[in-house]
């Protein structure tokens, strides 16, 4: 420890408190950090998990709609170590997701610091440490580690697109984040700008609480139900890629969505040329998985509209030149990594704040950085890559304690020899 301080700056150790971290520090208390410290944890291996929010899973607790369910089957979703209780229903609610991470928190005694919020991490050559720096109300603190983990994931910061006009509109603006339920919209004209998942789940809401949607589709989009012939589509894409080619799969996928819900394009909802898991690997694209907004679409309460052009005060214009009055807009627009926000690394994470390396290897880097969550696979893909972190450190972990018990005993064989000597 006294060897570590003489490295480090001693004017920076005067303007903040330094901690040493016995183990990885784990940015991000969310599914793919807590995913990371249990399995550490299983590993023996010790870590600290650092949070900008005051509870674990901000954004499933504070940037979520009430009607949120989870959209894959609970097997898919559930973190490593510890399934779902077995009375959870297929597709667990969203207070149900949160129940569960709080006990998978409890169970493997995982007590992150929360209300830290990390402003830079960077790599110390001259040391070969980690140091993190965050601030909170207590004031600044830097960690000082020798693995950082990147679990703060793809959903970190809203996106909220430049359109024109959309500062001088007159009526509420709420990003997806904020939308809670349509209850507060209740008999209002609401543009919904995005057809993604969370685009189609609110414009359903909205309907269901009589407002009148309209939802901005500007591309092409694929739409599959969730489930075909009462199986999961999403399963029985992971089944079939067992067996089959990706190509082979989207084909079969596309031809049965079409059978199970027709012809969507007359709605105004093109299929994109590539399939839905080509996309989604290329691309970051999901498809949209439909849960009854299609029905609305096809009854006229949801209305399809395309690209916006812009705004004016209460009305908005769009590419083909219909002019709309609305009440409100709701941001669909998705979110963003934070990552080039404060890591200062720019060999394994790209401008995006995604890995540059894709799935499966985007999990490890240089010098101790790994990261988790950016598999655009879901919480999956955060799960494995949790594992494979935890038994990346933990086996350099295991080796250097049995190393020092080896040294340890050989002092103690050489005193014992030393005293026999007399």
């Amino acid at each position: 420890m006294d060897n570590l301080f003489r490295f480090l700056d001693p004017q920076d150790l005067s303007s903040r408190r330094c901690v040493w971290v016995n183990g990885p520090v784990i940015v991000g208390a969310g599914p793919s950090g807590l995913a990371t410290a249990a399995c550490l944890r299983e590993q023996g291996v010790p870590s600290m998990v650092l949070e900008k929010a005051d509870c674990i899973a901000s954004l499933w607790q504070h940037r979520t709609y009430d009607r949120l369910k989870l959209h894959l089957p609970k097997q898919f979703c559930q973190l490593p170590k510890l399934p779902f209780p077995e009375h959870y229903p297929e597709y667990p609610t969203k207070r149900q997701f949160i129940d569960y991470l709080e006990s998978y928190a409890k169970h493997f005694d995982i007590n992150p610091r929360f209300n830290e919020c990390v402003q830079s991490a960077r790599y110390d050559e001259t040391s070969g440490l980690w140091r993190v720096k965050t601030v909170s109300s207590n004031g600044e603190m830097e960690y000082i580690c020798r693995w950082l983990v990147v679990a703060t994931g793809e959903n970190a910061e809203r996106v909220v697109p430049d359109i024109e006009g959309l500062g001088e509109f007159k009526g509420e603006i709420v990003h997806a984040s904020e939308y809670k339920s349509g209850e507060s919209f209740r008999g209002k004209k609401v543009l919904v700008v995005g057809c993604g998942n969370s685009g189609m789940e609110l414009s359903l809401d909205l309907c269901n609480h009589s407002a009148s949607p309209s939802m901005v589709v500007r591309s092409s989009v694929h739409v599959l139900p969730r489930e075909i012939f009462g199986k999961s589509t999403f399963e029985l894409a992971v089944f079939m890629m067992q067996w089959l080619p990706l190509w082979l799969v989207d084909k079969i996928l596309v031809i049965l969505a079409w059978l199970v819900l027709g012809n969507m394009e007359k709605y105004g909802l093109k299929r994109p040329s590539m399939g839905p898991l080509e996309l989604k690997n290329t691309q970051g694209k999901t498809p949209v998985l439909d849960i009854g907004a299609l029905e609305k679409i096809r009854s006229g309460d949801i209305k399809v509209v395309p690209g916006i052009k812009r705004f004016n005060n209460n009305e908005v214009e769009l590419y083909n030149g219909e002019k709309l009055d609305i009440d409100a807009v709701v941001l669909a627009t998705g979110y963003r990594s934070s990552v080039p926000y404060w890591l200062q690394e720019g060999e394994f994470f790209s401008k995006n704040g995604y890995p540059k390396r894709p799935f499966p290897h985007g999990w490890k880097g240089n010098a101790g950085l790994y990261a988790v969550g950016f598999t655009r696979r879901g919480l999956s893909g955060a799960s494995s890559d949790a594992v494979k972190i935890a038994q990346d450190i933990g086996n350099v972990w295991k080796q250097e304690i049995k190393q020092v018990k080896q040294r340890t005993t050989a002092r103690h064989r050489r005193c014992i020899s030393c005293i026999s000597q007399f």
